[in-house]
């Protein structure tokens, strides 16, 4: 599982430990981290020429430090001091003793036109905002140099603890970073510039142990283990049914892609309510058409706004159990709907529908994604997943899954992709979903694992895909999954 904590416990975590280390032996350790990953980068470090942005302060000093090693291992080092008289001089010196050399920014173009690698140590995880005018230009230059570049804890000009990025930042081909990975690294839009990112382990472990973290990753293998798996004494009641009260005549195909998902996700039946049984019944006669009892419910995709709809909706979310909310059905809550709702609810808005309901910009949510779904927890008061190419999903204050009151540790899923913005495969993932929580899994988990599955399938799915392929490649993705348990 990748771990993100606050920058603040992070930092709290290294005072901790630099107390009862050597002087400078904590950055030794980043530096020979950051100096191992290079290596892998360059693959021939002897005459390779690495050119390193230095800013001030630790950050530049784990840059110039990593510097002296590779140039004691035959690279060509020049570093481009960004930092002015405030660069490390422990490092700096280091990197002079091993033969490195120096620039000012003015000077640096022609070395990074010639760069193998370079490396990027401008701002630490404490820096806020954009990139200056200076450093900005220089890492212009460093990206159209056309050379592998590997990021220092994170890209500079990426908010560590948000994943913000307000104005210029680096977009790194390979971060390293360093004790525990940064917010920032797995929330869009910094985990866009981040590329692959490698942790070194520099002891923080222990020091962190008792820490709520700020954002949890699932690996494959975490994630399969949660996947429902019926038992010898199963019967399709007992694995859970799903209602589905979703479409209308004027939208039937989403009445049909919500069960599509529905019936991929585990329960053992699909319950439709709702006008076009035709269409449904004609796509997947297994079906249970009609009112009944069910285990979970997912309402909302393709509602429309006639009343009826709204008779719909009201029915599931006073049926007593959980139900997932999607598209139409977002726009008929009441302000707190999970306080009011008689089951545990789970809402699936893209960003426009979260900036509706929390009454901002569009842009406001695409550019504070991590502040925004666990508003939204808190506001709502129900389980929160915020669709994207990073998925986070946020329970609300006072679940096991919220840690502390002002929204605990948010899921992120990493392994979506692009191509399942098209039109249909939110319902597809609410069904899917829904499908978990009929099943018998928690609310957050149940988001958790359908985005992760929902995400798999957009990777198998023939290349431009449609909602309904990529509702067709689910079983492919529990396979792929199981096999990885």
């Amino acid at each position: 599982m990748r771990i993100a904590y606050s920058v603040h416990d992070v930092r709290a975590a290294e005072r901790r430990l630099m107390e009862r280390l050597p002087d400078g032996a904590l950055m030794q350790r980043a530096a020979a981290g950051l100096a191992a990953v290079c290596v892998r980068t360059l693959g021939r470090v002897s005459g390779a020429r690495v050119v390193l942005l230095v800013g001030s302060g630790d950050n530049g000093g784990d840059a110039l430090y990593a510097g002296a090693r590779l140039a004691r291992r035959g690279a060509g080092v020049l570093a481009v001091l960004l930092g002015g008289e405030r660069v490390h001089a422990g490092g700096l010196a280091a990197l002079r003793r091993a033969g490195g050399r120096t620039v000012e920014p003015a000077g640096a173009e022609g070395p990074l036109a010639r760069a193998d690698l370079v490396v990027d140590g401008i701002v630490g995880i404490g820096g806020r905002g954009g990139l200056r005018p200076e450093a900005a230009r220089v890492a212009r230059l460093a990206a159209a140099c056309g050379a592998p570049l590997v990021a220092v804890d994170l890209p500079s000009g990426i908010d560590a603890g948000t994943g913000r990025v307000e104005g210029d930042a680096v977009r790194a081909d390979v971060t390293v970073t360093f004790g525990a990975h940064k917010p920032g690294l797995l929330v869009d839009p910094g985990r866009g510039h981040a590329g692959v990112v490698h942790l070194v382990d520099i002891g923080l472990g222990p020091e962190l142990a008792t820490v709520t973290p700020v954002v949890r990753a699932r690996h494959h293998q975490e994630v399969a283990a949660l996947l429902p798996v019926p038992g010898p004494e199963s019967d399709k009641y007992r694995r859970g049914v799903v209602g589905v009260a979703a479409g209308s005549e004027r939208y039937p195909g989403a009445a049909v892609l919500a069960v599509a998902g529905a019936l991929r996700g585990g329960a053992g039946a699909v319950r439709y309510v709702g006008p076009p049984a035709e269409a449904v019944l004609a796509r997947f006669p297994e079906v249970l058409i009609g009112p009944g009892r069910v285990q979970a419910w997912v309402a909302g995709s393709g509602l429309g706004d006639a009343p009826e709809a709204r008779e719909r909706l009201a029915r599931a979310l006073d049926d007593g159990v959980s139900t997932v909310v999607d598209a139409d059905g977002l726009r008929m809550l009441g302000p707190a709907p999970g306080r009011t709702a008689r089951g545990p609810l789970v809402l699936t808005p893209h960003a426009g529908e979260a900036a509706a309901l929390l009454g901002v910009a569009r842009e406001e949510v695409e550019e504070a994604r991590l502040e925004s779904v666990r508003q939204l927890a808190r506001q709502t008061g129900a389980t929160v997943l915020l669709k994207g190419s990073t998925t986070l999903i946020a329970s609300p204050p006072g679940e096991a899954d919220a840690g502390e009151e002002d929204g605990g540790t948010v899921l992120a899923n990493l392994n979506g992709t692009g191509w399942l913005a098209t039109a249909g495969t939110g319902d597809v993932l609410a069904g899917l979903i829904g499908s978990l929580l009929a099943a018998g899994l928690a609310p957050a988990d149940a988001a958790a694992v359908g985005a992760h599955l929902h995400g798999l399938a957009g990777s198998l799915a023939p290349v431009p895909p449609t909602a309904a392929e990529v509702s067709e490649a689910l079983p492919a993705a529990w396979r792929r999954l199981r096999s990885s348990d």
